[in-house]
């Protein structure tokens, strides 16, 4: 139905039922942020049960006006709503994007109540909509009110350094955990090939087979070590894929030079990959796990030299 073909109690209709929805995605996204983001929950609860009181006063309008029975009409029965995203497909937003999605959801109540009141003749109906949307229009900024108050008092810090840690230990690490293999592990396979053949083709046929080889064991590995539930570390099929997936990477990097078929050229292409490699691996260390960049540099180019060099002698003997 369009929406200038609503009636007045169709309009509170639909106005109670999108009210009752936004309250139950804000407190969808509350229970979804209570155990790592207490105080942007809190936030939501404190939206959801400002939806509550709308609720309550639309139904107490309508009511009065047209009786006891509320027939169901929804957003996505009229033209030109927007259809709210459902609260299960955003459960793993961080705190600052379940904000935005709040912030756009009152954006679009206030602009109905506001075409709503428009519509009304009836003074009682009128008033109260154009009253929601004025509440609607402050939501925004009592939602900046209580971030300011809750950064005051070190709320937010917290939540933020609990997302920071969060994002260590679901990517980061399985990320680095991988790469590293990936870099490492290959390298002597790699160039044993490499000097045992003196051909790029057959060189880089080995790399690729420990590159994905590599990559499938360490994913299934970070999947099947650990589910998540009591560590936090997330998902296991998700760590999994970006633990395979990175180590597959830091396998190829070196591997792909020898797809150029000058031998001397691709093995000092390699050579220098290696260390471009090595030197992100140093710097991840040295920004997420607060290694010291001397001790990094050190453990990550002492080891890869070691693989390096078991790669160069049994290749070469």
């Amino acid at each position: 139905m369009d929406f200038r073909d609503l009636t007045e109690a169709q309009i509170l209709a639909v106005a109670i039922t999108a009210e009752e929805e936004d309250g139950h995605i804000y407190r969808d996204f509350a229970a979804s942020l209570r155990a790592d983001f207490p105080a942007t929950a809190d936030l939501f609860v404190r939206m959801a049960e400002e939806e509550d009181g709308h609720r309550h006063r639309l139904i107490d309008v309508y009511r009065a006006r047209f009786g006891e029975h509320i027939p169901l009409i929804r957003r996505q029965d009229v033209k030109g709503f927007m259809t709210r995203r459902s609260s299960t497909l955003l459960r793993t937003l961080r705190p600052e994007k379940a904000r935005t999605e709040a912030a756009l959801m009152e954006v679009q109540a206030a602009n109905f109540y506001e075409a709503a009141a428009q519509r009304t003749t009836d003074a009682g109906i009128r008033q109260l909509l154009g009253d929601l949307a004025a509440e609607e229009r402050r939501h925004e900024t009592t939602a900046e009110e209580v971030n300011e108050a809750d950064a005051a008092a070190g709320r937010i810090a917290i939540a933020h350094e609990a997302a920071n840690r969060l994002f260590v230990l679901r990517f980061v690490q399985p990320g680095l955990a991988g790469l590293m293999d990936g870099s490492v592990s290959t390298l002597a396979p790699l160039f044993a090939a490499a000097f045992a053949t003196g051909s790029t083709v057959e060189t880089f046929k080995v790399g690729l087979a420990a590159s994905v080889g590599a990559g499938i064991s360490m994913g299934f590995a970070e999947a099947l070590s650990d589910d998540g539930k009591l560590s936090g570390r997330g998902a296991p099929w998700l760590r999994g894929a970006v633990c395979g997936l990175m180590t597959t990477i830091g396998g190829l990097g070196h591997t792909l030079p020898y797809l150029i078929r000058d031998f001397h050229t691709a093995t000092t292409a390699a050579i220098v990959v290696v260390m471009i490699e090595l030197a992100a691996i140093a710097w991840i260390r040295r920004r997420y796990m607060e290694t010291p960049l001397v001790s990094a540099v050190f453990q990550v180019v002492v080891g890869g030299m070691l693989v390096f060099l078991a790669g160069w002698l049994i290749g070469s003997g």
